[in-house]
């Protein structure tokens, strides 16, 4: 989607802070012994407040109404039966819909203490999501994303999983441009004004690719290797990104 008029970044803010508010509640929720499906049903029931549908279960027909991956999972996972255990990482993303418009956010958290190379990930994580959003403006290179974010990883001793790409997003959960890299790439065009967009880099301690599991849906590094994913829906102007995925 390419923001051309105010409401329409205005329905698009309206989304992203329900997608957002929801995640927040349901990392805050975490506790060890809950369920990933019990963590799902709070977040179902706040989408379900504010109007809004899950994009996965309408788009996909995915079982569930957020993807919740926890350690060796590392994105799409199931909510089911899965206890949750202090010392888990536990991804969450959140995508919906409301009145025409979608937005995507995901992020990590950490169940309790967890060891220092994983809490040091999840705020490198962080950090990278962070260094790929910096390179969003209009007119510059997609390809700009991947190479910072690359750096990055490259510097601090880090994978990138190269299958699992960030994305346009804002009329439907997956548009044009459907595959945008999070590592270093030879992609050649460039950021609209206006451009709606998820930035969501998987960083790993050393896993290459996301491998689907026998469920269909759970996908899973390769090698194996701890990996976290952060992700902000934000839209390209003159001056930057805009960040609509913001709790508030």
């Amino acid at each position: 989607m390419t923001i051309t008029q105010q409401d329409e970044l205005d329905g698009l803010k309206v989304i992203g802070r329900i997608v957002a508010n929801t995640m927040k509640a349901m990392g805050a929720a975490l506790v060890p012994g809950m369920t990933t499906r019990e963590l799902d049903d709070i977040g179902r029931a706040m989408l379900d407040r504010e109007g809004a549908t899950s994009a996965p279960e309408t788009t996909y027909d995915f079982p569930g109404a957020t993807c919740i991956s926890v350690n060796e999972e590392i994105a799409h996972g199931i909510p089911g039966d899965r206890v949750i255990a202090e010392g888990d990482l536990v991804n969450i993303d959140v995508s919906a819909s409301k009145d025409g418009y979608y937005a995507d956010t995901g992020a990590t958290f950490r169940v309790g203490p967890v060891p220092a190379v994983l809490d040091l990930l999840c705020r490198d994580g962080q950090r990278a999501m962070q260094v790929g959003i910096a390179q969003v403006g209009a007119g510059r290179p997609l390809s700009g994303i991947g190479t910072a974010i690359g750096q990055f990883a490259a510097a601090r001793g880090y994978t990138l999983i190269r299958n699992l790409a960030s994305h346009g997003v804002g009329r439907s959960l997956h548009e044009y441009p459907e595959e945008i890299p999070t590592w270093p790439s030879r992609d050649r065009r460039r950021i609209g004004k206006g451009l709606v967009l998820t930035v969501e880099p998987f960083l790993s301690t050393g896993g290459h690719w996301a491998s689907q599991g026998d469920d269909g849906w759970t996908l899973y590094s390769e090698p194996p290797a701890p990996a976290v994913q952060y992700e902000h829906t934000i839209v390209a102007t003159d001056r930057g990104a805009i960040i609509v995925t913001q709790p508030g």
